[in-house]
């Protein structure tokens, strides 16, 4: 391994990648979780591969068709030896795995797809507070192409859609 950030060999990106995985709250893509490690700005892909292997083949990691999440012996595994970062490698990857389980949860909290039926197009929104739904709403779209772009759309905006909508309701 390059010796130009603070993981140094490969337990060190083992130790790293469970400390990731144990943050999270679900799994999470492989690319995604290999853009996480990076944050020490020096692993390099097949560095992260041959680890992640090791990780699966000793069980403290589950690969599923490019998705991937700690076991629970990856779990006792961090927990004992994540103290063995360096501490800001170990901050480091706190903060960043902080971030992605907020998006993560953000992203479970929004539904936007479409559906295609007898030549109408319909492009479902909705907006959940993890109780209940807070919006649904259904938007007749001229295509699939519009539908896909009022999805992208509604993602990225979704609490500022709902305020709007809130605010001309409200008025």
């Amino acid at each position: 391994m390059d010796e130009l950030g603070f993981v140094f060999d490969p337990l060190d990106l083992k130790v790293l990648i469970l400390v990731i995985l144990r943050r999270l709250p679900e799994e999470i893509e492989t690319d995604r979780l290999f853009r996480l490690c990076q944050e020490d700005g020096v692993v390099n892909y097949f560095d992260f591969s041959v680890c992640l292997d090791d990780l699966r083949e000793s069980g403290q990691v589950a690969l599923d068709d490019g998705w991937c999440r700690i076991t629970e012996r990856g779990m006792r595994n961090a927990d004992m030896l994540e103290s063995s970062l360096p501490y800001s490698v170990r901050r480091l990857a706190e903060k960043t795995a902080e971030k992605e389980a907020a998006a993560i949860a953000r992203g479970d909290s929004i539904l936007a797809r479409h559906v295609t039926a007898d030549g109408v197009c319909t492009a479902e929104l909705g907006l959940n507070d993890g109780v209940s739904d807070i919006l649904r709403l259904s938007v007749l779209c001229a295509d699939e192409k519009q539908a896909r772009k009022i999805e992208k759309r509604f993602r990225r905006h979704a609490e500022e859609t709902y305020q709007k909508i809130m605010e001309i309701l409200c008025e």
